[in-house]
């Protein structure tokens, strides 16, 4: 048993509002001086930069997770996490055919760079990614779960696209069990207010810029011998869908 300190919510240069540094590479290599040790690529309504975060991943000797922030139709951003990349990016298909396609202003709202793992520029997104997705809030759960991933609502306590903010409350029959705070310091407040038994909200920095990572604070104990990438992936995969099952 070891522990592990993570950050499961970070944007590549491929999100729009995401900083041209935040390459796959330079995200690993923060996180390492950080004290990082797993962390999850969760780009606005795709995962079409997983594949270079696990090559740069692997350089940097983080433990990477797939994942993506969906916008919903009720435009609520929802964590979606996969033990397999390759569960990932079948589920980044299947929102591409959920999305609105309106083309991107790199101007405007930012350029949406597809790289490599090396950081080379492999081709840019031409749609914009950041709009809401035709997926509603009550379908997501679901959808997630038949791609083998695990989903929750993002930054619970930010007015911007937070399931609060926008329906006024955690639904009493939602699916979801586990919530996203950006502030740490505000479980104790959710934990009363909505019934939320404390392991079950995930900390995290939802970072769009290197110097939005946050130093190492938030942990999983996790069962890691014999140690592999994979082996860490799936005890930490196993804990959240306990939490996710026990606390219904």
């Amino acid at each position: 048993m070891n522990r592990y300190y993570y950050d499961l919510h970070l944007h590549s240069c491929l999100s729009p509002c995401g900083d041209d540094d935040n390459t796959p590479n330079n995200l690993c290599g923060m996180a390492s001086l950080l004290g990082i040790n797993i962390l999850a690529l969760t780009d606005h309504n795709t995962t079409k930069n997983c594949p270079a975060f696990f090559t740069a991943a692997k350089r940097y000797g983080i433990i990477p997770v797939a994942g993506m922030e969906l916008t919903t139709s009720e435009d609520i951003h929802v964590v979606c996490l996969f033990e397999e990349l390759d569960d990932a990016m079948r589920f980044g298909d299947y929102v591409e055919t959920k999305r609105y396609l309106v083309k991107n202003k790199p101007d405007f709202f930012g350029r949406q760079q597809i790289l490599d793992g090396d950081d080379n520029l492999l081709s840019e997104e031409e749609y914009l990614l950041s709009n809401a997705t035709m997926i509603s809030i009550e379908e997501v759960y679901s959808a997630v779960k038949d791609y083998r991933g695990i989903a929750y609502p993002a930054h619970i306590d930010r007015d911007a696209n937070g399931i609060i903010a926008i329906l006024g409350a955690i639904p009493p029959d939602t699916e979801f069990r586990l919530f996203e705070l950006h502030d740490g310091e505000r479980i104790e407040e959710y934990s009363k207010a909505y019934s939320i038994p404390a392991e079950n909200f995930i900390i995290s920095s939802d970072a769009h810029v290197l110097t939005d990572m946050r130093e190492k604070e938030n942990y999983f104990d996790l069962d890691d011998e014999p140690y592999s990438s994979a082996k860490v992936r799936k005890e930490l995969f196993r804990i959240l869908d306990r939490r996710n099952s026990e606390n219904r």
